[in-house]
């Protein structure tokens, strides 16, 4: 361990069970010496384990609703207040179709359900930023993370409406990353994670497939949920005090791969 936020505070929005990517971040930052609140909705907190994680990091829990300004501004006041001052990093680790659950097909969506897993997964990042922003909850040069899919810039038939969702995800991150690194020197980054077989991302259809896909294009193969948590964890750290408004790939190479010896085997007679 390298005491990389040692002092730190922050917020970890997301913690559902031991295979989420901010299950394995809070358990990381712990190990660094940072210290957290933990946030998730109640009816992920009713699905999940995050007391276990609480008691195992010795982090409180407050429920809120990332939809909710109501709930993010009391979350945000009782997380200065536990913790003892400003913020020193935040995880956005949220996404939600309602399409994909339901079986409705990407030319076939209910705009009802489109609307609402846009709220969970994207427009939620905006309002997280602006409860931060206006109550001056940041402290200078922190940093703020959301956790992203390269189905933001290619076509993933399957990914359905989640992929404009994580597009609009991305444009939040640049939009108001410049405001908040002008005004507040506040870092706002997104991650592009490898597929990763968390509790929500194996409910995409053919997961499994494309999951050994990706780590068969992959030069360095896929990037796991536990490596994804060390990354983010850089970006928390002050070794990255100039990196803001990038969507940064963590995928062991497969964003820029066109194609593998391994994958064109299966296509050669």
């Amino acid at each position: 361990m390298y005491n990389l936020l040692k002092g730190k505070k922050g917020i970890i929005f997301g913690a559902l069970d031991e295979n989420s990517i901010a299950w394995k971040t809070a358990e990381r930052v712990h190990e660094e010496g940072g210290t957290f609140v933990l946030t998730n909705a109640p009816i992920a907190m009713r699905m999940g384990q995050i007391k276990e994680l609480a008691e195992k990091t010795g982090s409180e829990i407050i429920p809120a609703d990332a939809t909710n300004l109501d709930d993010l501004q009391t979350l945000v006041e009782k997380s200065m207040e536990i913790l003892g001052g400003k913020i020193d990093f935040v995880l956005h680790s949220i996404g939600m179709s309602v399409n994909v659950r339901k079986g409705r097909h990407y030319t076939d969506q209910n705009y009802d359900f489109t609307t609402k897993g846009w709220d969970v997964s994207a427009v939620s990042f905006h309002k997280v930023l602006q409860t931060l922003y206006k109550n001056d909850a940041m402290s200078e040069w922190g940093s703020i993370v959301a956790l992203s899919y390269m189905a933001a810039q290619r076509s993933f038939p399957d990914y359905n409406d989640m992929a404009d969702n994580k597009a609009y995800l991305e444009s939040i991150a640049r939009s108001f990353g410049y405001f908040y690194g002008k005004e507040k020197k506040v870092r706002v980054n997104t991650i592009s994670q490898s597929p990763t077989p968390t509790t929500a991302g194996q409910g995409v259809k053919g997961f499994d497939g494309f999951i050994a896909y990706a780590d068969m294009m992959s030069p360095l193969g896929n990037a796991t949920a536990s490596e994804c948590a060390d990354y983010t964890l850089t970006l928390f750290s002050d070794l990255t005090k100039k990196v803001t408004m990038q969507n940064l790939y963590h995928d062991g190479g497969f964003s820029n791969t066109g194609v593998s010896n391994e994958v064109m085997e299966k296509f050669i007679k």
